[in-house]
């Protein structure tokens, strides 16, 4: 039961993701690595579940307006994309540089994954995407007991996995890979912004920024 219902919350919760992942995929090159990708949306997604976690211990709503503010997130990595494209790339390129020539060890590799701002780029939007997900979260680990939350986050965890090789995947497919190549690199900007405003407006936020 609590397999299947985390199964469930999960793909509801997420769906979208899918379309963002297949966005990050689609950018990958010498600097911009899967690792970045994958530990960034573990990052984002862990924050999320934290955030849902008081629900178990007692509950707490958190307002959907004030979730609604994570959409700025989005739109000022949007914008220095647009704006410090060519900084940026220099930076990336640098760290990148260091980790190719000096380390070969997985595990420093992994440390240095975790420091690229490429994996917080994407932890960063993994929340704001997923940042309404608290709500649904909270009242779900409150009706939990403690082996059936533990099975619930498990499956969370497990198919945060999934979700990233099902977009990979897609990205390997020649009609796809080919749009995406050809499409993907100047639109993702405007994509991010546009997530922004979009869960700034579906959230409600916009009258608590204008009412402050």
């Amino acid at each position: 039961m609590a397999f299947a219902e985390g199964l469930i919350a999960f793909i509801a919760t997420n769906i979208d993701d899918i379309i963002v992942l297949l966005l990050f995929f689609s950018q990958i090159n010498a600097n911009f690595r899967r690792r970045h990708i994958v530990i960034g949306q573990y990052l984002g997604f862990t924050t999320i579940v934290l955030a849902s976690l008081p629900g178990f211990f007692g509950g707490l709503i958190v307002p959907r307006e004030w979730i609604g503010l994570l959409g700025l997130l989005p739109i000022i990595i949007g914008f220095k994309q647009l704006v410090n494209r060519k900084i940026e790339t220099v930076q990336v390129q640098t760290v990148t540089s260091f980790e190719n020539s000096s380390y070969r060890n997985s595990t420093f590799s992994f440390l240095l994954s975790l420091l690229n701002p490429h994996t917080y780029k994407v932890a960063a939007v993994t929340l704001a995407n997923g940042g309404d997900n608290i709500s649904i979260y909270i009242p779900l680990f409150a009706g939990s007991q403690l082996a059936s939350l533990s099975i619930i986050l498990a499956v969370f965890f497990l198919m945060v996995g999934v979700w990233c090789a099902i977009a990979y995947l897609l990205t390997r497919q020649p009609t796809i890979a080919n749009i995406l190549s050809r499409y993907g690199q100047p639109i993702v900007p405007f994509i991010l912004i546009g997530l922004g405003l979009f869960i700034l407006y579906e959230r409600g936020t916009f009258g608590l920024i204008f009412s402050a």
